[in-house]
């Protein structure tokens, strides 16, 4: 494949529109557009399509923690990476997961996510416990999503059964790059799971990773296979590496923020009406990089002080940066789970 780009028009000159036969070319030449110009044009394109004071706000918990048998290169819950001395927390009962998505409800989150370190779920209690919880996350009001690692149809179906909004499985990175940090899993593998989700009729909530050695052409890529999928993905999570002591990427440095704004408009652009997530790596970023990927499209945040096992921004602090932008957050109580 060649990396020759291709120049696009101006933004003014470019409709909003709904596609699913983007180019590589057409993709790497939107990212290296000029900054102002980028996010301008996402911004156009966010308006358009979307309110641009509805920024969702989700809550994350670990409900099984490390023991993975991936060897994914950044994550410090692969039993592969020893170095990371992650503890391995059995499953959560389902009464203690529930009373942390009533205290995330009552901080101000609208969608409670949950994360669980296996390869793939296998049926009987575990996953039948989870399926209660989803019933339960469901019940407080709120939506409720899950990563699980690779499902079988009749587990999507019976996720959707139980009221599941969405179910998250990232691709990480483009295709040609995607060997480089997982061999434990295949690009198919992960594309298969996504396939089983959509038919069961449950939100796709897929993105990736950005900071882990990869090329901007790789970013490009894992783009061109999410925006040309039909329907786009409901939710599109922007990462940043957070490179954790112990896994084999703890030496990459830190990525330059105005990567992820690149990355969150470019995303925008291809996917008009996707939830672009701006999530992994957000508390490394200043008050003004966040509303910089605001601008650009991000719509949604991660709630809440930590993430699967990384640390996130406080609460308090993210209800006051949106307040200052003028996103109302009702009703926040900084409630804890008793």
């Amino acid at each position: 494949m060649s990396d020759t780009v291709v120049p696009l028009a101006s933004p003014a000159a470019v409709p909003a529109a709904i596609r699913h036969d983007w180019t590589l070319a057409e993709i790497q030449a939107i990212h290296d557009m000029p900054l102002l110009d980028l996010v301008h044009r996402a911004g156009s394109v966010h308006r358009a399509h979307n309110d641009p004071a509805d920024i969702q706000r989700a809550a994350l918990l670990s409900i099984k923690t490390g023991g993975c048998p991936e060897d994914c290169a950044y994550c410090p819950q692969s039993a592969h990476h020893k170095g990371a001395n992650l503890p391995r927390e059995r499953l959560m009962p389902v009464d203690a997961v529930l009373k942390e998505a009533a205290a995330a409800k009552a901080n101000g989150a609208h969608r409670f996510c949950m994360g669980a370190a296996w390869r793939k779920p296998k049926d009987g209690p575990e996953f039948d416990a989870v399926l209660e919880m989803v019933r339960g996350v469901r019940g407080l009001g709120m939506e409720a999503c899950v990563t699980l690692g690779m499902l079988t149809q009749s587990q999507a179906q019976r996720l959707a059964e139980a009221g599941l909004t969405s179910y998250n499985h990232n691709l990480d990175t483009g295709p040609e790059f995607y060997g480089d940090i997982i061999s434990t899993r295949t690009y198919e593998d992960r594309l298969q799971t996504l396939e089983h989700v959509r038919e069961a009729g449950i939100g796709v909530c897929c993105g990736g990773i950005v900071g882990m050695g990869e090329r901007v052409r790789d970013r490009a890529e894992m783009l061109q296979v999410l925006a040309n999928h039909a329907p786009h993905p409901e939710s599109v999570p922007i990462n940043a590496l957070v490179a954790v002591e112990g896994t084999p990427l703890e030496d990459r440095p830190p990525i330059d923020p105005l990567d992820l704004v690149r990355m969150c408009a470019t995303a925008r652009i291809v996917m008009p009406r996707a939830r672009v997530r701006l999530s992994a790596g957000r508390k490394s970023l200043t008050r003004e990089a966040q509303i910089l990927c605001f601008l650009a499209g991000a719509n949604s945040i991660f709630y809440g002080e930590r993430l699967l096992t990384t640390a996130n921004n406080e609460a308090d602090a993210d209800a006051e940066l949106l307040r200052d932008i003028g996103v109302p957050v009702p009703g926040l109580t900084l409630a804890a789970a008793e």
